[in-house]
């Protein structure tokens, strides 16, 4: 049940912010495109900030605040054609593109560039950002704004829905433990990845009933 753990490739942290980071230099939009900037995306924008669509342990206030010390505005959002996946040996959901399926979350906003580094390390090299649009659920305005996507659109160990309740319920206190502690372990000469710290957490916390798998 556990060799999907022990396969895991590990990288270095630098090589998954490297990965997330990689120059993309793009050119100033045309002014037809500035016009066409919804409001909420122009305001999310101003000042070099990020607007970054979450839909797993992301929407958890606590989580968000570990990693950025701040809880930022947000509000719910529906990134539609995608899918949020189980995975196997994981607590955290994956989102792929699927036609005619949706998924619910919220975006954050005003996210500097610097939060944004740390959230690329957070996520680590099992997801991409990606620039997606979504909807606000309130006032079905749509924007753009950043997303983690699952970087294996092949993985044979994505199953069934996640659900965020059951995720608060059962998983979300020692979720917000690892996180916590893979947040002290960045100020480290040697940090290790977000994975490398999932593991270790998961391997020693580990309880006989744990290896029954939850069906979807």
């Amino acid at each position: 049940a556990h060799h999907n753990l022990s396969s895991v490739v590990r990288i270095p942290l630098g090589h998954a912010k490297c990965q997330q980071q990689a120059p993309n230099p793009t050119p100033p939009p045309a002014p037809e495109t500035m016009a066409a900037t919804p409001p909420a995306a122009a305001a999310a924008a101003a000042g070099g900030a990020h607007s970054v669509f979450v839909y797993g342990s992301l929407m958890a206030d606590e989580v968000v605040s570990a990693i950025l010390k701040r809880i930022p505005a947000s509000s719910p959002a529906l990134l539609a054609n995608h899918h949020r996946f189980n995975v196997k040996d994981r607590i955290y959901p994956a989102i792929l593109p699927v036609e005619s399926k949706k998924v619910a979350g919220k975006v954050i906003m005003g996210i500097s560039d610097a939060e944004l580094i740390v959230l690329d390390a957070f996520e680590d090299f099992e997801y991409v950002r990606r620039r997606v649009q979504i909807s606000l659920t309130d006032t079905s305005e749509t924007m753009h704004a950043d997303t983690y996507v699952w970087s294996d659109a092949e993985d044979p160990d994505l199953y069934g829905e996640w659900d965020f309740e059951e995720w608060k319920r059962v998983h979300m206190k020692d979720f917000l433990t690892m996180t916590l502690g893979f947040m002290d372990g960045l100020e480290r000469p040697e940090p290790k990845t977000r994975v490398e710290t999932y593991q270790s957490f998961m391997h020693e916390h580990e309880q006989p009933e744990s290896g029954t798998q939850v069906e979807s």
